[in-house]
C-alpha cells in the first residue's frame, strides 16, 4: 500500500458511513486530502441522497478540518458538473478521487468513467468486502451515524431517526432488508468519530413521508 502514501487526494462525499469510512482509511494509508466533493440538490438545498443542509457541511468541514466543496446540481446536470469538478480537482494537484462504493458494479464504472475522462485515478478502500464486516468495523472505530432516509418498501420505517450500532444492524438484517443500506434501502449522516475533533451539533426535525421513503430532517 506504499504506492498510495503522499498521495493526494479527493472524495465523493455523501455524509454516510460508507464515503466516512473510505476517507478514514484512505488517511491511515497516508494519503493527502485536499478537499470533499458534494452533490447538492439545488431544488431541495441539501444534498443528494443523505438529505444534508449547508449548514451542516460547514461544520462537517470545520470539525475534520478538511474544505466541502459543493458541486449544485439539478439530476440532468449531474455527471457534467461532477466531472468538471473533478476535472479542477486534477488541476488543483489531485491524483486520486476516493469512492465509498463496495460492490456495485454501475458504481464501479460510473465513478471509474468519471476520473479517467480528466485524468484521476479512482479509488475504492472499500471494494469487495464484506458488508457487514464494514458497518461493524465503521461502529467499533468509534463512528456514530444517525439513520436518516429509509426506503419504506424495503425495510421498516422503524428505523429511521435511530443511532447505528450493532444491535440496530443486525435488527435491519433480521427484517430482511440488507445491514449495509447498499441498495439503498437506507441513508446515514455520520457526526462524530475518529475523523472529528468534536461531535457535529445538529438538530432533527418531524418525520417526513415522501412516497415509499420515510425522512428525519436534520439542521
Amino acid at each position: 500500500m506504499d504506492r498510495y502514501k503522499g498521495r493526494k487526494f479527493v472524495a465523493s462525499y455523501s455524509g454516510g458511513k460508507d464515503s466516512t469510512l473510505a476517507i478514514y482509511r484512505a488517511i491511515k494509508l497516508g494519503m493527502i486530502p485536499m478537499e470533499l466533493i458534494t452533490t447538492f440538490n439545488v431544488d431541495k438545498e441539501r444534498t443528494w441522497f443523505h438529505g444534508i443542509p449547508q449548514n451542516i457541511l460547514d461544520n462537517i468541514s470545520k470539525e475534520m478540518n478538511i474544505p466541502i466543496s459543493l458541486i449544485r446540481t439539478k439530476g440532468d446536470e449531474y455527471t457534467e458538473k461532477f466531472e468538471a469538478k473533478l476535472r479542477e480537482a486534477k488541476e488543483n494537484g489531485a491524483e486520486y478521487c476516493v469512492f465509498g462504493d463496495i460492490d456495485l458494479e454501475g458504481h464501479l464504472e460510473w465513478c471509474t468513467q468519471r476520473c479517467k475522462a480528466v485524468g484521476l485515478e479512482a479509488f475504492f478502500p472499500l471494494w469487495k468486502e464484506s458488508r457487514k464486516k464494514l458497518v461493524y468495523e465503521f461502529i467499533d472505530l468509534g463512528f456514530k451515524t444517525l439513520i436518516t432516509v429509509v426506503d419504506t418498501s424495503r425495510m421498516p420505517e422503524y428505523f429511521v431517526g435511530k443511532v447505528l450500532t450493532r444491535e440496530v444492524a443486525d435488527e435491519i438484517e433480521k427484517s430482511g432488508a440488507d445491514i449495509c443500506g447498499e441498495n439503498g434501502e437506507y441513508h446515514t449522516f455520520a457526526f462524530d468519530g475518529p475523523l472529528f475533533k468534536n461531535a457535529v451539533k445538529f438538530d432533527v426535525g418531524d418525520k417526513l413521508k415522501i412516497d415509499n421513503l420515510a425522512i428525519v430532517p436534520i439542521k
